[in-house]
């Protein structure tokens, strides 16, 4: 008999969130209000930042971060184009030019030397993100930022407890950018943070973020044109109660990756998650596994709808921003950057979440074996 459904993502709810949400829902505010600032405060805390500031979404939390560093449509910004959260539409929409560069094949974040090789008289700041929760190279990406005198932002959006060199992600970036949304640990249904140490930019996400109706005839706020993207205090309950859990959702995630390793060993047709020789600990944001090089992206879409035809959630990991049409106006096609598209056409996210059990992601793991052979594609090359 075939499984129920095993969905890619199901959130870590317990009554302490469901009492949470219910007492927001009998007070006589919902919108965002007092619960918002006690979730910064406890968020900022965490993390050992000055500031917090709670916004609608993560991609509205990079926007808010490259306005508020003074970015305008006649600037560039350095960006990876690889990444599950396509928070980087943020430039676009800003009007701003990105500049991609290519990424690392094994760990998936931007490589320093490329960011820097892009980087001309008009890029004004660099993006770099912890891709699927392994931390970027903070050291390097640092100490190019500060050749160039560009703003470092940090997109964390898929990434919370990793650790670098000792220290949290979260904490690298002048401003650093969180998401709540499925399928990540945290989850509040929908919304962001931004945090900074810096106490003009966490004055200037606030005017963006909102504008409060104390501050509506304020001429120094009516300078500012808020964007209106803040969380709600019911947001805000359930990701308050999911910060003081997340180690223990952590902890339960670790398990299934556990698991996941064990079965995947098994298998010589995929690649387990690769973590880098100066990353800490890594806190999965999807389980990704990567095809070898006889796959092509065509077979890796046939392994992901058998996966489906068995009832289980899959879907490939990324599609480049690059290879996106939204960016041909920039002159980007399909083959400009070489890394990030091979590994985009055989990553394959697999469900991860605290209510897997050994015996679901055995057949998981087991059923992609099957597909691979129906495919034909055989034991794969990884280089």
């Amino acid at each position: 008999m075939k499984p129920t459904w095993i969905p890619l993502s199901d959130p870590d709810i317990t009554h302490d969130e469901l009492d949470a949400v219910s007492e927001v829902l009998q007070s006589p505010r919902i919108s965002a209000g007092p619960v918002v600032q006690r979730f910064e405060a406890a968020f900022a805390q965490y993390l050992g930042r000055r500031h917090a500031v709670a916004v609608s979404s993560g991609t509205m939390g990079i926007l808010l971060a490259l306005q508020a560093a003074g970015i305008t449509a006649s600037d560039e910004v350095v960006a990876s184009p690889y990444g599950w959260r396509e928070s980087a539409h943020a430039i676009a929409a800003l009007g701003a030019r990105p500049l991609f560069a290519d990424i690392d094949y094994w760990a998936g974040t931007i490589v320093p030397e490329k960011a820097e090789a892009v980087i001309g008289a008009r890029t004004k700041a660099i993006i770099g993100a912890n891709v699927n929760g392994h931390p970027a190279p903070w050291d390097k990406l640092r100490e190019v930022a500060r050749r160039h005198r560009t703003v470092l932002i940090e997109d964390s959006t898929e990434a919370i407890g990793s650790i670098y060199q000792g220290k949290k992600v979260g904490t690298f970036g002048d401003m650093s950018v969180f998401d709540f949304s499925q399928p990540g640990p945290l989850v509040c249904g929908e919304g962001g943070m931004v945090v900074t140490d810096d106490d003009d930019l966490a004055g200037k996400l606030q005017q963006l973020r909102i504008r409060r109706p104390e501050d509506r005839s304020s001429v120094v706020f009516g300078m500012t044109a808020p964007f209106q993207c803040a969380m709600s205090d019911m947001s805000a309950a359930l990701g308050l109660v999911q910060l003081q859990r997340l180690e223990i959702i952590l902890e339960k995630r670790k398990r299934a990756e556990r698991w996941y390793y064990d079965y995947v060993q098994s298998f010589e047709g995929i690649k387990d998650p690769y973590i880098g020789p100066d990353v800490d600990v890594v806190h999965w944001f999807l389980y990704v596994v990567h095809l070898g090089t006889r796959f092509s992206r065509s077979s890796r879409d046939a392994i992901v709808e058998d996966l489906h035809t068995e009832s289980i959630e899959a879907a490939a990991y990324a599609t480049p921003l690059h290879a996106q049409r939204r960016y041909m106006e920039f002159g980007y096609r399909r083959g400009s950057l070489f890394v990030a598209e091979k590994v985009a056409d055989r990553a394959v996210a697999l469900p991860f979440h605290t209510h897997l059990t050994e015996e679901q992601i055995a057949f998981i793991i087991g059923t992609m074996k099957d597909a691979s052979i129906n495919v034909g594609a055989g034991t794969a090359i990884y280089l």
